[in-house]
């Protein structure tokens, strides 16, 4: 027992040696340091420019790119329970992902707050898109029951609505009543095919009722490429964008 301990005292003053011996005795003594504040007063680096700029001319000439044409402005409003952004947004985002899957009934592709920015009246360029929906959300589309979907629109009406589309509803005192999906009376007992963003889904925003889907299909198509097809196809069309609010939400 003795050898033990002796070797013990051995193994930790060896270690304090080998500590002390990796010291290398030199200290702090003084500090100099300085804050260089970026903005508009530092002076222009030419050499910077000369590196950035041909992929600014390059990125430039892609954003200004203009997709279509609007009819009036729309503007993001989060006070109002419809908008016309908001049934812009959610409608060109629908009509875009039925191509994908047939069977969706409705769609909240979005919340108020994952709508970023008002969209001008006349040009719609490629960069008011990317202003709009600056994220990489995908689409998924689900298989709810009808008690999820119930989760879903108590969401929307709490909420004071949502961009929707597909779907009516009046709110009374926060509450959804007189419910419409593709113009039939919401049941309960049915099951629906809800279309939304992967980021909603995944109960952004707080959102409530894709936790336990029967099904849950992604469709390979982001929430900015609809909206930019919507408005590409429109233009090929001839048409321009010219969103009116419908009464998809109304409160009392």
């Amino acid at each position: 027992m003795d050898y033990i301990k002796s070797f013990r005292n051995y193994l930790a003053l060896s270690v304090v040696l080998l500590v002390a011996s990796c010291s290398s005795g030199y200290q702090l003594v003084k500090a100099n340091r300085a804050e260089y504040p970026i903005n508009k007063d530092v002076a222009v680096d030419s050499t910077v420019i000369k590196t950035y700029l041909p992929y600014k001319k390059q990125l430039d000439a892609e954003m200004n790119q203009i997709l279509g044409y609007s009819d009036a402005l729309m503007v993001k409003n989060n006070d109002l329970p419809e908008t016309i952004l908001g049934d812009f947004f959610s409608d060109a985002v629908l009509q875009q992902a039925l191509k994908y899957d047939p069977t969706i009934d409705f769609s909240m592709p979005s919340t108020k707050g994952g709508i970023r920015v008002d969209v001008p009246k006349g040009e719609i360029k490629l960069s008011n898109i990317f202003e709009l929906m600056p994220f990489e959300n995908e689409l998924v589309a689900f298989t709810l029951k009808g008690t999820d979907v119930q989760q879903l629109l108590n969401f929307i009406a709490a909420t004071n609505g949502q961009p929707i589309a597909g779907l009516r509803l009046k709110i009374v005192d926060k509450k959804p009543v007189d419910v419409f999906i593709n113009g039939k009376a919401f049941d309960s007992n049915k099951t629906y095919r809800v279309l939304t963003s992967d980021y909603i889904a995944g109960g952004g925003d707080n959102a409530l009722g894709f936790k336990n889907p029967i099904e849950r299909k992604v469709l390979g198509l982001k929430v900015r490429d609809a909206l930019i097809n919507y408005v590409k196809e429109n233009q090929a069309a001839g048409k321009t964008i010219n969103p009116k609010l419908d009464g998809r939400i109304t409160k009392d």
